[in-house]
């Protein structure tokens, strides 16, 4: 009989320990604790737009498809400059040549034999710009400039950066340890308890997210973003 009664108050003092842990309440070494989390978001603009613009012209006379690239080398360049992205925007320019007739493998059977893609890669802190030229590509088609790479694929367009973080985590990570708290103190009241200081503290990792949330939208490709962090906090109970 004695072992029985022990055996049922060892289950019940099982059952207590485990719903109080799971709603956030623990012992350790005679130290009532609550674990808690706060959330920061700050929504943010990017501050750094790149975009690689491919164009790709194929020919038999070599002469004659280098002289086609150049022309729509020309043709972007200028479509950036009435967008007031000028040189000092434009990071690097690229021509790369392929011969199929000299590689090594194949059948030999091909349309054309020299396939040239001419490249320009724009980095800038004109994010605006950026955003509504990649909106007016057609003005490129109708000049015969088609973006794409060698293998029919289509322009990507711009990819939009957040560089500011930094400047961001202070007071973000103040903002998110009182939200912390506040739920600490919240929980000490409903529980009939004192909140105590903070056992530990974890401040989480910082992420970039699109601010539209929508399912296949990437967060590089949004000049919006969203920052946030979740910081992990455990304080100390007191009756």
């Amino acid at each position: 009989m004695t072992r029985l009664v022990a055996g049922l108050f060892i289950a019940i003092g099982l059952i207590v320990g485990g719903w109080f842990i799971g709603n956030g309440f623990a012992h350790s070494r005679n130290e009532r604790f609550v674990t808690v989390k706060g959330l920061a978001e700050h929504d943010v603009r990017a501050d750094i737009a790149l975009w690689r613009l491919r164009f790709v012209e194929t020919g038999d006379k070599l002469a004659e498809v280098q002289a086609a690239v150049q022309h729509d080398d020309a043709a972007v360049t200028a479509f950036l400059g009435q967008h007031k992205l000028g040189k000092d925007d434009i990071a690097f320019r690229n021509v790369q040549v392929t011969d199929r007739a000299a590689q090594m493998y194949g059948n030999q059977q091909y349309k054309t034999r020299f396939i040239v893609t001419g490249t320009i890669m724009v980095r800038t802190k004109n994010v605006d710009a950026v955003a509504a030229a990649a909106q007016d590509t057609g003005a490129l088609i109708a000049q015969g400039v088609v973006l794409g790479d060698a293998n029919g694929g289509n322009d990507e367009g711009p990819t939009y950066l957040f560089d500011g973080i930094n400047a961001l985590k202070p007071s973000m990570i103040a903002e998110a340890m009182k939200n912390a708290r506040e739920a600490a103190e919240q929980f000490a009241q409903d529980s009939g308890s004192k909140l105590g200081g903070i056992r530990r503290a974890n401040q989480g990792v910082f992420q970039i997210l699109p601010r539209d949330k929508a399912p296949m939208l990437q967060e590089d490709k949004q000049v919006d973003k969203t920052v946030r962090v979740v910081a992990t906090l455990d304080y100390t109970l007191k009756d």
